[in-house]
């Protein structure tokens, strides 16, 4: 590659990253390595309510559900220390967040870790979509299923 292929590169890396983070649907957080709000686009306003102002700086538990922080932190805290997540591999996690309004909420999220030049972790950076709808239509179908039929879902 001539140097000037590889500049036109970086730009078109650099355009698609900055339209991507600033216009996709879904919320992207970045967070440093002890969990503070560093970074907060405009999906991620819409789908919890707090604009970049309110949310940055903040600590993850503006968005964690109090009866789950013990565990996120547990989780969070290996991987800042092992570098190792099966939800930066592609795999899917779905937990339950916090809105604005007080609301819970249902989320699923991917990780990327995030590190410097030297290739250590300096925080990491997750994509999240709301699921709600889907996960309350999944609780009612399995209601509904368990009352049909009880000994399908072993009750």
């Amino acid at each position: 590659m001539t140097l000037e292929t590889l500049e036109t590169r970086d730009s078109v890396r650099t355009t698609l990253a900055g339209a991507l983070l600033d216009s996709v649907a879904d919320a992207i957080v970045a967070t440093d390595r002890e969990g503070r709000i560093t970074f907060w686009n405009p999906g991620a306003a819409r789908l919890f309510g707090f604009d970049a102002a309110e949310a940055v700086g903040q600590s993850l538990d503006l968005i964690i559900p109090e009866n789950q922080r013990a565990r996120h932190w547990q989780g969070y805290d290996t991987v800042m220390r092992t570098g190792e997540s099966r939800y930066g591999a592609g795999d899917v996690l779905a937990v339950p967040a916090l809105a604005a309004d007080g609301r819970r909420i249902s989320v699923e999220f991917t990780i990327s870790l995030l590190r410097d030049g030297e290739g250590t972790i300096t925080g990491m950076a997750a994509v999240m979509r709301d699921v709600t709808e889907r996960f309350e239509t999944m609780k009612a179908l399995r209601r509904q299923l368990a009352a049909q039929r009880p000994e399908v879902l072993g009750s």
